[in-house]
């Protein structure tokens, strides 16, 4: 082998150091560079995603006063790009009122977020997964953060008002008596309690608060509903069960949302959309309803374009002591070939197929590309929680994916014709019959173009419907007191 001169060794060396020192003192000048700002408004929390090129650092965060949030970040280079966020922000966000961006040395940035009340962020790094680079994330929780309960109560009351509003057109004002009536279903106590002038206030549960067990008083201080639930391994009595006149609630979960948008068909479809589309017409037929008497209501897990935690969807339906929880999602494959609906149930021994197991692996992830903080205390706490899943619940979830799969059949092709069985994180309550509906492939175009069409949501709207309906039929819900 031939050997260079030694002084041109050293020549050599000096140039190539020389040339990378040049290379990593402009790196460093010029930092990240700013990929993509988003701002994602809910009643839940607000996030803001700073997505880079390199990973950001933050270095100071002041939140002492309880309406403000400053957060110095090094390591921007163009602050123009974040500046994009002040045009991002809307009057009706329900957390932020304005956003500043203050240059301070270079590479340093002050974010200044006014708010319209007291907040307790949290603030995080996100690797680069799926199509993201490195993001850094600013998520706004209300120090009282909203009530599923209270939620699913202060729907009922809006849709009794709008109610009145509707009989005062049409009866002249004369509504006194009709008003009063109007709230005498299944919620009446409860609203009638949270609605009085003289009740006194409760805490609000947070999003994070640990569900309670089964069998105990779900419905928080001051609540009038309470879960008269027998032991999950009690058989059910399918044909001799006497039908309980009480409210049925059922918590619909619209798949993935906000920073994770889920499958993307080939004309640009995003699953994200198209579920939540589904979900409310769902929901409108289900609030519309009686099983044997006794009226259903619907809750959404999310109710707009929103991310929301595998664990999270879960303990939102615990908390409104729902009797039946259904997650909605539209298949994908890495092929365009694919097609057709399935249903899935939990599995605590194995998926009972390899594309189960590759589905719960593919849903299970939604939570890295969505994006949770890892270092929070309430996450590790509600997956603990996620592993008590019970033979009962396991049993009920399959008697309720066979009646859809059923009504789904009629619609349109099926991908399996049974009931599939995998892992899935987002059907582990362990007090409620649970399945997760893929309504189609969305990485097929025709499949993509019928996912789009309103018809076809309606016709699945109705066909998951009547697999619901025919579910309590011949499983009548457990009776569940109200106190006053």
């Amino acid at each position: 082998m031939m050997r260079l001169p030694a002084a041109l060794n050293r020549r050599s060396l000096l140039r190539v150091g020389s040339l990378v020192l040049l290379i990593g003192t402009q790196q460093i000048a010029r930092g990240a560079s700013v990929v993509a700002v988003r701002l994602w408004p809910a009643q839940d929390y607000t996030r803001v995603t700073i997505e880079s090129d390199g990973e950001l650092k933050v270095r100071e965060i002041i939140d002492t006063d309880p309406k403000r949030l400053q957060v110095e970040i090094e390591g921007l280079d163009l602050v123009a790009g974040l500046r994009e966020l002040v045009g991002q922000l809307r009057s009706s966000d329900p957390n932020i009122s304005s956003i500043r961006v203050v240059p301070s040395i270079p590479n340093r940035v002050w974010l200044d977020l006014a708010l319209k009340q007291a907040v307790k962020p949290q603030v995080f790094n996100l690797a680069p997964v799926a199509a993201y680079q490195h993001r850094l994330v600013l998520d706004i929780f209300p120090f009282n953060p909203p009530d599923p309960l209270e939620q699913l109560i202060a729907q009922r009351v809006r849709e009794l008002d709008a109610a009145s509003e509707r009989a005062a057109r049409l009866l002249g004002g004369e509504t006194d008596a009709l008003g009063s009536a109007a709230i005498n279903d299944p919620l009446g106590d409860l609203i009638a309690e949270r609605i009085s002038p003289n009740r006194l206030p409760g805490p609000t549960v947070a999003a994070s608060t640990p569900p309670t067990p089964s069998g105990t008083d779900r419905a928080g201080v001051g609540a009038t509903v309470s879960a008269n639930r027998s032991a999950p391994a009690a058989p059910r009595a399918a044909s001799n069960q006497r039908p309980t006149d009480r409210l049925i609630i059922v918590a619909l979960d619209p798949g993935h949302g906000g920073e994770d948008p889920g499958a993307i068909g080939p004309g640009g479809t995003r699953e994200k959309d198209v579920v939540l589309q589904v979900a409310h017409k769902l929901r409108d037929r289900i609030n519309a309803t009686k099983v044997n008497g006794s009226p259903m209501r619907a809750f959404l897990t999310r109710d707009a374009d929103f991310f929301v935690p595998l664990n999270v969807r879960v303990q939102k339906a615990q908390r409104v002591s729902a009797d039946l929880f259904i997650s909605i999602h539209a298949d994908a494959f890495y092929t365009p070939k694919p097609q057709g609906a399935s249903v899935f149930a939990l599995s605590t021994r194995g998926a009972s197929s390899a594309a189960a197991r590759w589905m719960a692996n593919k849903e299970n992830a939604a939570d890295l590309v969505g994006g949770v903080n890892v270092k929070s205390k309430d996450a590790t706490l509600q997956r603990a929680l996620l592993d008590m899943s019970t033979t009962a619940q396991i049993k009920d979830s399959l008697k309720l994916g066979s009646a859809m799969l059923v009504e789904v059949g009629r619609v349109g092709r099926l991908h399996k014709p049974r009931v599939e069985q995998a892992g899935f994180a987002v059907l582990k309550a362990p007090d409620i019959p649970s399945v997760l509906v893929e309504t189609a492939f969305i990485s097929n175009p025709e499949e993509e173009v019928r996912l789009k069409s309103e018809s076809y949501q309606n016709s699945l709207a109705d066909a998951l419907l009547k697999g619901i309906v025919k579910y309590f039929s011949q499983n009548p819900p457990l009776a569940r007191s109200r106190s006053v």
